[in-house]
């Protein structure tokens, strides 16, 4: 067994100066500066918030300590991302650079390894037609996202010829990882080849265990000595008692400004009478108990919300829904007590699924149910339901809702199942409201007298934004609305023309990216991609190849997309990233922020739109010879008495609202690189 010695401030610093110089860079004083308070906090054990500013070179202040003390500790250290897009940058740059430069300086080769979520992989199970299929491929629960079984398919159709090409690499992959696809494919191929957590039958009774891409991530990761991750496995492995992660005692959270918000999102359930009536379908098909009663209990779940106003359920449950929601619930536990599998015959993939179906639903109708008494809140959601600046539409009122639960705040959580028993370090361009670390802090569980030590330190930007950027306000654009998303698009397809393309297009919503895709396509003459073309690794990277193309889409690409250099002079943002109006957990929040006699939009509204600005703001300079404009097409930050407080979060530009200046700006940088 190794013996752990102290992390020394003079060996990371060494190796993090031989590994900037062999990458032919130069050390930053903030770089320095990091990376000396990371290796303080992994030798004393204690806590740290890093607010380094975009171009610091944060993953490698973070990355260097973490080998070093990695090599020399009994247990991995882990690195956790919000985004795939920077999961993807630190496996396929930050990292093999970095341990290529300082092979020859450490004692032996360091291990890394990637671990995400079971979806991200292909599954071999299903692949060889072991995965039991629905004849409604839209029933399993509602969930959007996720895989759905399978479906017929045209053998000369788009996603049937997608559908073959993926069966053929799941032959010769290694890793089963969609990042790693030579080309990207549509969401709707790989729902054919993956399957999620809920229809996985597990390991111990899968019979393609040995050969399941996910299956060998994680056992190669309990033997490495860096793991990869991002704050959805933080979160499950922390707060759910599943072993998804190794055993480890430091954590590194990168953009972690987003990780309350990345954790919530883990721990949200879901129940609808589209997902009871699935799993009582996949238990006829797969078992032979007597469905009837979970049957019921779907149609009891349908009437009781039917036309039910989508939103907070603020006065919580009525009569009638409180007894449609424990029908499925109890119906759900009889259901699994009768299909319990009898003998230790093999195991039934079929049975298996079904009994995660049933248990799905029993979970969460605890959970709603038990809402009073917990910290969690209930709300309803139709699928497109919401129309931005008009909230939810009545004529959606006929479609039936899916039941959300969510904690109002992780905070706790956070507090006892991650910073309870190992050392935590968070970093982000964004740590900070008004200077002070406290909200965040307050927001991850640090705070109050319960909460752990921690110490916290800004290491500040190397850039000179404003010689290095424009701030471009569109003013005279009227206030973003369903019936002004023309006169937005109008005025990005002229800052595009001017900058000969090279955009970042950053949109509040998946339609409101793809409309405007649709719609410049035909009027401009360069090269447009769009979130769910591909996958976001292969999006980014065409992005990055090609000076004239550019790239639209949500909050995905908001943070850890690093495009620096000619790819990226131009960075438009559609509308102020505030939260919905009606979005159930911030309006929770707010309520609760108004009952203690605090402004409730700007301690939780504005300060939400503040942090995503600045991230979307450092998409633009990411290295000291970037220049470029930042397009603001809601007029609403000049105009607004938020607007001052907002534009103090992101990076000091030269501001401007005149369009003729933004356009020339962006036509000159053009002429400059051709």
């Amino acid at each position: 067994m190794p013996t752990t010695r102290s992390t020394g401030h003079r060996e990371t610093t060494e190796l993090l100066g031989r590994a900037v110089s062999a990458m032919g860079g130069v050390e930053r004083p903030g770089q320095v500066t990091m990376a000396e308070h990371v290796v303080m906090a992994l030798r004393k054990r204690r806590h740290l918030l890093v607010q380094a500013g975009t171009g610091t070179g944060k993953s490698l202040a973070y990355l260097v300590p973490a080998v070093v003390h990695a090599l020399d500790a009994e247990k991995p250290v882990l690195i956790s991302t919000a985004t795939l897009a920077l999961q993807a940058q630190i496996m396929g740059r930050d990292l093999p650079r970095l341990l290529e430069n300082i092979a020859d300086h450490v004692d032996r080769p360091v291990d890394v390894a990637l671990v995400k979520g079971r979806s991200n992989y292909v599954c071999k199970h299903k692949i060889d037609g072991g995965f039991p299929e629905d004849d409604d491929e839209q029933a399993l629960f509602s969930f959007a996202d996720e895989p759905t079984g399978g479906a017929a398919l045209e053998p000369g159709s788009q996603l049937g010829r997608e559908i073959v090409t993926l069966r053929e690499w799941a032959e010769v992959t290694e890793t089963g990882d969609r990042d790693d696809l030579p080309t990207g494919v549509t969401d709707r191929a790989w729902r054919h080849v993956s399957v999620n957590a809920v229809d996985c039958i597990g390991a111990r009774k899968c019979p393609m265990a040995a050969e399941c891409f996910s299956e060998r991530a994680r056992e190669k990761a309990k033997d490495a000595d860096l793991v990869v991750t991002n704050h959805a496995m933080l979160a499950i492995d922390a707060f759910e008692g599943l072993d998804v992660l190794p055993d480890h005692d430091a954590v590194i959270v990168d953009e972690a400004h987003e990780l309350a918000d990345r954790v919530t999102s883990a721990v949200t359930a879901q129940l609808s009478a589209q997902m009871i009536k699935a799993a009582a379908s996949s238990a006829r098909r797969h078992t032979a108990i007597n469905v009837e009663a979970l049957q019921s209990a779907g149609t009891a779940v349908e009437a009781a919300f039917h036309r039910v106003d989508s939103g907070l359920l603020a006065r919580g449950l009525n009569p009638q829904q409180r007894e449609a929601v424990e029908l499925a619930r109890n119906a759900a536990r009889t259901a699994l007590s009768d299909s319990k599998p009898s003998g230790d015959g093999e195991a039934d993939p079929g049975r298996s699924t079904a009994r995660s179906r049933m248990q799905a639903v029993l979970e969460t109708a605890n959970r709603i149910l038990e809402s009073p008494e917990t910290p969690d809140v209930v709300w309803l959601n139709r699928q497109g339901s919401f129309v931005p600046g008009r909230g939810y539409q009545e004529a959606d009122l006929e479609e039936p809702p899916i039941i959300y639960v969510a904690p109002t705040s992780v905070a706790g959580r956070l507090r006892e199942g991650l910073f309870g028993d190992r050392t935590v370090i968070l970093t982000s361009a964004t740590l900070t409201i008004g200077d002070s670390f406290d909200p965040v802090a307050g927001a991850l569980g640090l705070a109050g007298e319960k909460a752990p030590a921690w110490d916290a330190v800004d290491v500040g930007s190397p850039f000179d934004y404003p010689k290095q950027g424009v701030l471009y306000v569109a003013k005279h654009l009227p206030a973003p609305s369903m019936n002004t998303a023309q006169a937005q698009r109008d005025e990005l397809a002229g800052l595009i023309e001017a900058s000969r393309g090279a955009t970042l297009a950053l949109f509040s919503s998946r339609r409101a990216a793809e409309d405007a895709a649709e719609d410049l396509r035909q009027r401009l003459d360069v090269p447009i991609l769009c979130q769910g073309d591909s996958t976001m690794s292969a999006l980014v990277r065409e992005f990055a190849e090609d000076e004239e193309t550019c790239l639209f889409g949500t909050m995905s690409l908001w943070q850890g997309v690093d495009v620096p250099g000619r790819a990226c002079r131009l960075v438009a943002i559609d509308r102020i990233p505030f939260p919905r109006p009606d979005d159930p957990l911030l309006s929770a929040r707010s309520q609760e922020v108004a009952k203690n006699g605090g402004n409730g939009f700007m301690q939780v509204a504005a300060t939400h739109a503040a942090t995503r600005l600045a991230q979307g703001a450092g998409r633009l300079i990411r290295t000291s010879d970037d220049k470029g404009v930042l397009a603001i097409l809601d007029s609403r930050l000049a105009t607004a008495r938020y607007g001052g407080f907002l534009k103090r979060s992101m990076p000091d530009f030269w501001p401007t609202v005149n369009g003729d200046l933004a356009r020339g700006a962006l036509s000159r940088l053009a002429d400059l690189e051709r």
